[in-house]
């Protein structure tokens, strides 16, 4: 059995640093893939400053962004994403993107190229959808729009999703994201936007079910609302690229070591067993050696904070380097997504290192 189906992770995934120099129509390049990575989902925060995550995609177009720290609705702003480019994306003079001597950091992933794979438009209480899916990847972009009612939508990844994220556009409704890393179904969720400890319930669920084509949305309000438009991102683990699971801390500087199979190139952890911040880390900030010690917070606009909550990135998932309760707390258990800069062995058999 191969080790992986993706040899070059950052055909799918990338993360580019740049800092801010308030010029309009200004071009940012990425290295990823050979010079060949045109983002569909595009995930920018300031680093050395504290504007809102602005998370945008090809779907809905350039201009619009959510907030994954706010409740608040979808938001068009032509100067700040203004196209995604055949190796990048073209920024204006928002200073939420490109405010002068500002470090930011660009976290991007690939979908089908700002092309929907389907349209979905089913009969009866099934939300009429746009799914632009990249089943090699395991990531999906879904646009929909609710009905009130259960229904389904469909996916496009061949696989059962291990993480979906939604967002109201239309409405100041907390983002939902399905917890079933926790229990094994569906019933109960997180939220982007809060620190909040896993919520369980029915009530508090994405779907009815999921499967490997469908999300079977229930009639709740922050998911499917009559008539309010929504969108989701949603994954599927791929062996040697990405991981979404649990873990258990244990409270000591010599902290849990987290098996992903791969380098990692991000990861975000949440601890699920309490209240705690949703922390992100990557290969590229702060340090190009380990520890990585730089800490955003996708539910806080906070600037980027060092000497917490560091970590290794080791040639075959992630070591803890702390005793935060964000992270590690003894006994605690925490949610985790990652992707990979390479996977632990190629297709061909060659093994990646440590940083």
């Amino acid at each position: 059995m191969a080790y992986t189906t993706i040899d070059d992770p950052s055909a799918y995934f990338t993360t580019l640093l740049y800092t801010g120099n308030a010029t309009d129509n200004r071009n940012l390049t990425n290295s990823a893939n050979a010079g060949d990575f045109k983002p569909d989902f595009l995930w920018l925060k300031e680093r050395s400053s504290t504007s809102s995550h602005q998370l945008h995609d090809s779907t809905r177009g350039s201009s619009f962004a959510v907030m994954s720290d706010s409740t608040g609705v979808e938001d068009e702003d032509g100067n700040r994403v203004q196209a995604f480019q055949t190796n990048g994306f073209q920024i204006g003079t928002s200073s939420t993107v490109n405010q002068d001597t500002i470090t930011n950091v660009a976290w991007q992933w690939k979908a089908n190229g700002g092309t929907a794979t389907a349209t979905i438009s089913e009969s009866g209480n099934n939300p009429a959808a746009v799914v632009q899916a990249n089943p090699t990847a395991g990531f999906s972009i879904i646009t929909y729009t609710g009905t009130g009612a259960s229904g389904t939508i469909a996916h496009g990844l061949g696989a059962r999703p291990k993480f979906i994220i939604i967002k109201n556009r239309d409405a100041g409704e907390g983002w939902h994201i399905n917890g079933e890393l926790i229990t094994g179904n569906t019933n109960g969720a997180f939220h982007f936007n809060t620190d909040a400890e896993y919520t369980g319930g029915s009530n508090n669920s994405t779907a009815s079910s999921i499967d490997a084509n469908n999300i079977h949305v229930i009639s709740s309000g922050n998911v499917n609302t009559n008539a309010q438009k929504y969108v989701a991102y949603v994954f599927t683990e791929k062996q040697g690229y990405s991981k979404f699971g649990t873990y258990v801390g244990n409270g000591n500087a010599d902290g849990t070591f987290i098996y992903t199979g791969f380098k990692v190139a991000w990861i975000m952890f949440k601890k699920a067993s309490g209240a705690g911040d949703w922390i992100i880390m990557d290969a590229k900030r702060t340090n190009e050696f380990n520890p990585t010690n730089g800490t955003l917070y996708a539910n806080l606009n906070n600037a980027e904070a060092t000497s917490i909550d560091r970590g290794d990135c080791v040639s075959n998932g992630y070591k803890l380097r702390n005793t935060s309760a964000a992270v590690n707390s003894s006994g605690a258990t925490y949610i985790y997504m990652a992707f990979a800069e390479h996977p632990f062995v190629s297709s061909k058999g060659v093994p990646t290192t440590a940083r």
